[in-house]
C-alpha cells in the first residue's frame, strides 16, 4: 500500500499540472505560438541548467559499483535496439518513429526516479540512483539524438559526423557535460584541501536554483497546452505500442534481467536506482526534444500523459514484487 500511495503521489502533481496547462489554453491564456516559444526555453536554457545543477550537486562517487552502472547501460541498448524492429513495424509515419524510440527507453529520471529510489531504500538508494544519473541521463539525451535524427523527415544523408555533431549541439547533454567538468574540478578541490565551492558564490546558486527550478512546471504546462484528445483517435496504435514498450516491456527488462541474472550480487539500493531507472514515466525533456528535432511533438506528449498515468501501477507493481522477493 506504501508504494502505491507513493506511485500515486508522485505522478499526481505532474497529471495536475498538465490539466491546468490544458485549462489555461481553453480559457485562451497560451496559445500555439506561446506554447511553442516556452517549449524552446525549456529546452536551451531551464532543462539544461537544471541537468547541469544535478550532476553538480553530486556529493559522493567514492567506493562505486560500477557493475550496476554497466548493467543499467547495458540494458538500456538492448531496450534501445528491441525499440526499433517494434517501432518500424507498428507505424510508417517518420516522426512518429523515432518518437516512440526515445519514449521507449527515456524515463523521468530527475523529476521522480531520484526520490522514489531514497523512498524504496532511503539515502543510500537516493545515493546509488544519483550516481546513476551522471551516466544515464547523457544516455539518455545521446540515445534520444540518434533515434529522432535517424528518422527526421528532410534529414539527407546520415553520417557518423553529422550524429556526433547533433549529440554535441544538443543543449541537455551540453549541460551534463558543463556539470561533469565542474564536478570535477571540486573534487580536486576536495583532493588539495581547497574549501571553494560553487555555492560560495550564492548569487550564483540562487540563480541556478530559480532556472532549475523552472524547468519541469514550465514543460508541464506546455505540455497541457499542447494536449489535444482529438489526436488519440488518429493516433491509438502509436500510443499503445509506446505505453506498452515504456511501462511493460522496459520493467521487464530492466528488473526482471537484473533479478535473474545479478540477485545476489546487486544490492536493494542498486535495484531501487533499476526501479527508478525502468518504471518511471517518459521524461517530460522528450516534449521540447521532439519539437526542436521535428518529431511529432503531438505523440511525444501524448505518451508522457498516458505513461504517467500507468507508471503509478508499474511502479507499485515492481516495488511490490520486489519486496516479496527479499530485495528491499
Amino acid at each position: 500500500m506504501d508504494s502505491l500511495v507513493f506511485a500515486f503521489n508522485a505522478v499526481a502533481p505532474i497529471i495536475i499540472m498538465v490539466a491546468i496547462g490544458y485549462i489555461l489554453k481553453k480559457i485562451g491564456m497560451m496559445n500555439a505560438e506561446f506554447s511553442k516559444m516556452a517549449n524552446r526555453l525549456v529546452f536551451h536554457l531551464f532543462l539544461p541548467v537544471m541537468l547541469f545543477y544535478n550532476v553538480y550537486k553530486i556529493e559522493d562517487i567514492s567506493n562505486v559499483n560500477l557493475g550496476y552502472i554497466g548493467y543499467a547501460i547495458c540494458a538500456l541498448l538492448v531496450l534501445f535496439a528491441i525499440s526499433i524492429p517494434v517501432v518500424l513495424i507498428v507505424t510508417k509515419k517518420q516522426q512518429c518513429r523515432g518518437v516512440l524510440i526515445q519514449g521507449a527507453f527515456r524515463s523521468n529520471y530527475a523529476l521522480i526516479g531520484i526520490p522514489l529510489a531514497a523512498s524504496l531504500f532511503g539515502d543510500e538508494g537516493a545515493r546509488v540512483a544519483s550516481l546513476l544519473s551522471a551516466v544515464a541521463i547523457p544516455a539518455f539525451n545521446i540515445l534520444a539524438v540518434i533515434s529522432l535524427l535517424v528518422f527526421k523527415e528532410g534529414k539527407g544523408k546520415l553520417s557518423i559526423k553529422k550524429i556526433l555533431l547533433e549529440i554535441v549541439k544538443n543543449p541537455l547533454i551540453q549541460g551534463v557535460a558543463a556539470g561533469l567538468f565542474v564536478l570535477a574540478i571540486r573534487l580536486i578541490f576536495v583532493k588539495t584541501g581547497i574549501t571553494f565551492r560553487l555555492s560560495d558564490i550564492t548569487p550564483l546558486e540562487k540563480v541556478l536554483t530559480y532556472l532549475s527550478n523552472l524547468a519541469t512546471p514550465t514543460a508541464l504546462l506546455v505540455l497541457g497546452a499542447q494536449f489535444e484528445f482529438s489526436a488519440v483517435s488518429s493516433l491509438k496504435k502509436e500510443i499503445i505500442c509506446g505505453t506498452l514498450m515504456k511501462t511493460v516491456l522496459a520493467p521487464l527488462l530492466g528488473l526482471g534481467g537484473a533479478y535473474l541474472l545479478f540477485k545476489d550480487s546487486f544490492t536493494g539500493a542498486h535495484f531501487a536506482a533499476f526501479v527508478a531507472m525502468f518504471t518511471t514515466p517518459i521524461a517530460v525533456s522528450s516534449v521540447p526534444m521532439a519539437q526542436e528535432m521535428d518529431g511529432d511533438v503531438t505523440l511525444a506528449g501524448q505518451l508522457v500523459v498516458w505513461t504517467t498515468f500507468a507508471s503509478a501501477l508499474t511502479v507499485f507493481l515492481a516495488s511490490y514484487l520486489l519486496k516479496v522477493a527479499g530485495i528491499f
